[in-house]
């Protein structure tokens, strides 16, 4: 399947696909997409049940994201890329590395994991999605996203209206995929360079838990750790996601 994308920036820069969380379009990375499209061929995109894209029938998993993805730089012409995921985006790109280590030149990899757990927690927030939308669970996102202090001071209705926007089939579907994902022995075999980057107030994935493994998983791997930050550090620390990027990248 190819979702739906938008590609910005030089026609014969570096391609970096930029891939998104759980209930986010690629709208979540537009703190960075201007100055990253200087740089780069900057393609993002809407994982399948969100955005634009089409929801085909679940449940889903690692593997048909992943693909999407392959799909998608197929559809493009490219035959490397650069790839930076925040959450289930993360967890597509070590998927990526992992399985088509020819298709990703440096990897990025933001709040995210190899495995979440339990498997029932995500089991129950699809069915609560599936019976009463993605509505139900927003606030409880929010506070997972963003960090006190962040949403106290931040007009969040435009990231609110992403969220309730995205289709509760396609939501629930792709909650199935972090509910049967294990990617970690295939951590070590990771060839490309990669950078990993934890909230160190983020309650989704803790980085002591999450990212410090991840890291500690892939070879030469780096770290970081931006404080204060939740678990859409992409927005909360912008400016600092961006350099980092740009820097892992160079």
């Amino acid at each position: 399947m190819i979702p739906y994308h938008r590609v910005t920036g030089p026609e014969d820069a570096p391609v970096l696909v930029l891939s998104n969380s759980l209930g986010a379009t690629l709208q979540m990375w537009d703190p960075q997409a201007k100055a990253l499209a200087r740089t780069f061929r900057l393609v993002r995109y809407d994982t399948r049940g969100h955005g634009k894209s089409d929801t085909p029938p679940g449940p889903y998993s690692i593997e048909d994201v992943g693909r999407d993805v392959l799909d998608l730089l197929d559809d493009l012409g490219v035959q490397r890329a650069h790839f930076a995921g925040l959450s289930l985006g993360g967890m597509t790109g070590q998927w990526l590395a992992i399985n088509a280590p020819e298709r990703i030149d440096k990897l990025v990899l933001l709040a995210t994991s190899p495995k979440m757990g339990p498997p029932e927690m995500w089991v129950d927030r699809a069915k609560l999605v599936r019976e009463q939308g993605t509505e139900a669970i927003v606030d409880g996102t929010f506070e997972r996203w963003f960090t006190e202090a962040y949403r106290a001071e931040h007009d969040l209705s435009d990231w609110r209206e992403m969220f309730v926007g995205v289709s509760d089939e396609g939501y629930a579907s792709c909650c199935s995929i972090i509910e049967q994902m294990d990617l970690t022995d295939g951590l070590p075999h990771v060839k490309a360079s990669t950078l990993v980057i934890g909230g160190a107030q983020d309650p989704a994935t803790p980085p002591d838990d999450h990212a410090a493994v991840i890291a500690g998983s892939i070879p030469h791997a780096r770290l970081e750790i931006l404080d204060p930050a939740a678990h859409l550090l992409n927005v909360e620390r912008a400016d600092d996601v961006t350099q980092l990027i740009r820097e892992h990248l160079r």
